[in-house]
């Protein structure tokens, strides 16, 4: 949700201040009594792309800024502000900001009854899925998110939502019911919009863990239709190997297929260099206003240190003519991701 210009600049402005005392390696504690209970963190990006079938673009993808509060309380805050795409060159426009904008990703309140029971209230990041709940730069593999984990469902969601844990023999169950309550007053340019936003999700398992996910949206587009989506994820581990996985489904309301899509992604410890790690995934995705696509990526990332990653990748698949599918392009991406 693009906020008011003015609005923006200033709060970008006050956070960049309470950051400048903010260590690599460790949260800013901001310390006056009640200010104790602050930390200041966030993540930035920076990448060259090399497209097949456009300019070469170099791009500061993101900075953003996190502001959390806890205590002894049962109340907890947490605010992330992030510029997207603040600068970039292509051989085409050089040097220019005009992709540049100051986006609220997050903003909310939580409230702990129990383990089981917590309620949170403000903008939060739509719990379906894995990726989109941890999609920030350093903490993701590849430089590109899955197509599916994007176009199907909102990222972001204006609401209240219920969640907790409940142990059952060895393992946990963990749940989150949410609703909308507050639509986007202004979206992006190329954002899908998405209205009446309600849904749960359930993970479970301890080896491997799954999630179950159920949704029901309007999206926002001429004919306005209404959806209903199924989604399973996993993440597992054998033997340092990462394998992970979503897929998604959607149908309108006379039960026909709303678009869809699914990937598979893996990532191996390299033995022959200390703290790189081999990623591949495969993906298809379809919407029936674009049409099916394909992906697949092959690349490796050196975790430089625990906050800073390095990601080199190679890109294919399917043909895309339209701006759609242009933050999954094909040919060379390589980034640096640092948290701090």
């Amino acid at each position: 949700m693009r906020l008011n210009k003015l609005i923006c600049i200033g709060s970008v402005a006050l956070l960049l201040l309470l950051c400048k005392a903010a260590s690599a390696d460790e949260p800013t504690r901001l310390n006056n009594g009640f200010m104790d209970a602050f930390r200041l963190g966030g993540y930035t990006s920076a990448g060259i792309t090399l497209p097949r079938d456009a300019h070469t673009k170099a791009t500061i993808n993101e900075i953003s800024l996190i502001l959390t509060w806890e205590n002894d309380s049962r109340f907890k805050f947490f605010g992330e502000l992030e510029l997207e795409n603040p600068l970039s060159w292509d051989s085409g426009n050089k040097l220019n900001a005009k992709k540049s904008l100051v986006d609220l990703e997050r903003l909310y309140l939580d409230y702990n009854f129990s383990e089981k029971i917590n309620l949170r209230a403000g903008r939060f990041l739509t719990p379906s899925g894995r990726w989109n709940l941890l999609h920030a730069a350093p903490l993701v593999w590849t430089s590109t998110r899955p197509i599916v984990t994007s176009r199907l469902f909102p990222i972001s969601t204006n609401g209240i939502m219920a969640f907790g844990a409940a142990p059952i023999d060895s393992s946990t169950i963990e749940y989150a019911l949410f609703v909308e309550t507050l639509k986007d007053q202004i979206n992006d340019d190329n954002e899908i919009k998405f209205s009446n936003v309600k849904g749960a999700r359930i993970t479970f398992g301890q080896n491997a863990n799954f999630g179950l996910n159920l949704m029901s949206f309007n999206e926002k587009t001429v004919s306005n239709p209404s959806y209903r989506m199924l989604g399973l994820d996993f993440i597992t581990h054998y033997k340092g190997i990462e394998f992970l996985g979503e897929a998604f489904q959607r149908w309108d309301i006379h039960n026909k297929d709303g678009g869809g899509g699914a990937y598979l992604q893996t990532a191996v410890p390299l033995p022959l260099a200390q703290n790189w790690t081999g990623v591949a995934r495969l993906e298809t995705f379809h919407r029936p206003d674009e049409g099916h696509h394909q992906r697949w990526l092959i690349g490796t990332t050196w975790r430089i240190k625990p906050t800073q990653l390095l990601k080199l990748e190679f890109t294919g698949g399917s043909h895309v003519q339209s701006d759609d599918l242009s933050e999954s392009p094909r040919g060379f991406l390589a980034s640096f991701a640092v948290l701090f």
